[in-house]
């Protein structure tokens, strides 16, 4: 069984238009195609955003008893379905429930005059489906029959790259069980492990990965031995285990932040101080620091090299999915050195102004775990 990366991620969304609207407007992606009951599929509406090598299906139930119709209503807005990319789709499924999988849709074949594509279906985490995909003929088919294509409309362009990871948030004492049901399921790795403390809130996170290396799974649970914190938050808002953000790489992230906030996408803000110690932490930055500053790009080093990211604000009602743009320089783990870095320039900049530890402890709840 040979995954070779994400094929494409599949939103479920109460309004998939006007998704696809802020998608398109603010973040540079383009619809590529779209399916309905008119092209077969019964009881929903999907439309594909592309961007690069960025595949995002968003479907709306169109029913109350459709599966995106139900998944909405109990976690809002978020991503339902990881499609893997693989060989041999049928063959895959079959492995995969051999090896102790939930089976959960067969396989399925679409098939048009030039390409033929095969899909199943398996749990994941959560409510959360993994669907094998295999391709045959022209890569711009999507779904065959299925998801009518439309030409590129020559705008968007090309700001992000591919998906960087998942960030995958699971409640407490479960993450272990994710953990061993990917590495005896779906044969990834397990690449790096943590425990992290701040502001009197902790978490465990391990990071999976595929043998191939282009699927990976940031998994983090909170530690309740401690006070609760933003992930227990998002998992009472999203009423249990989801994707908490997904991390998309870009080739230059101050270009990118700044195209897509001048398109009204908000960002998480950064203590100006935060800079104040940054090269001191991290050593010489290739970019100019008042630029990064002024867009509030945070910055990371491992053994292998630096990385820049920041978080989107969550466009969505329950605070819940956000997206995180990352450009890597030899960086191989996922910034958890800004999670402390984060903490304790807002210390500093609160300490300045005599801020008292109360209001110093709620204020750090701002920090992105």
């Amino acid at each position: 069984m040979d995954i070779r990366g994400i094929d494409h991620i599949e939103l479920f969304v109460g309004d998939a238009r006007q998704a696809a609207f802020y998608f398109d407007r603010a973040v540079g992606f383009q619809l590529r195609g779209q399916g309905g009951p008119e092209t077969g599929l019964a009881d929903q509406r999907s439309l594909l955003l592309c961007q690069a090598d960025i595949r995002m299906l968003l479907t709306t139930g169109l029913t109350a008893e459709h599966p995106a119709s139900r998944y909405v209503r109990r976690h809002g807005d978020g991503v339902a379905v990881v499609a893997l990319e693989v060989d041999d789709a049928a063959g895959a499924y079959a492995e995969l429930v051999r090896r102790g999988a939930a089976g959960v849709t067969p396989p399925t074949t679409f098939t048009g005059a030039d390409a033929e594509v095969v899909t199943a279906e398996v749990g994941g985490f959560g409510d959360v489906l993994h669907r094998l995909v295999s391709r045959r003929g022209d890569p711009g088919e999507f779904l065959p029959g299925a998801v009518e294509m439309t030409p590129p409309d020559g705008g968007g362009g090309k700001l992000l790259a591919e998906i960087d990871h998942l960030a995958v948030c699971v409640p407490p004492g479960q993450l272990d069980e994710t953990v061993g049901h990917y590495r005896d399921v779906f044969g990834f790795a397990e690449i790096f492990a943590e425990h992290v403390e701040v502001a009197g809130q902790a978490m465990n996170s391990t990071v999976v990965q595929s043998p191939s290396g282009r699927v990976t799974l940031v998994l983090l649970e909170p530690d309740r031995s401690h006070r609760v914190g933003q992930l227990d938050a998002f998992l009472d808002q999203h009423a249990g285990a989801g994707v908490q953000h997904l991390g998309l790489r870009t080739d230059d992230i101050v270009t990118a932040v700044a195209a897509l906030a001048d398109r009204g996408v908000r960002f998480a803000g950064t203590p100006a101080s935060y800079y104040d110690a940054l090269e001191a932490r991290v050593g010489p930055v290739d970019a100019p620091l008042e630029r990064l500053r002024e867009l509030g790009v945070l910055v990371d080093r491992d053994h292998g090299g630096q990385l820049l990211q920041i978080f989107t604000e969550s466009v969505h009602v329950r605070r819940t999915l956000f997206l995180e743009l990352i450009e890597r320089r030899g960086a191989r783990t996922f910034g958890s050195g800004n999670i402390r870095a984060l903490y304790e320039a807002k210390e500093r900049e609160l300490a300045a102004t005599g801020a008292t530890p109360a209001v110093a402890a709620a204020t750090s709840q701002e920090v992105r775990t």
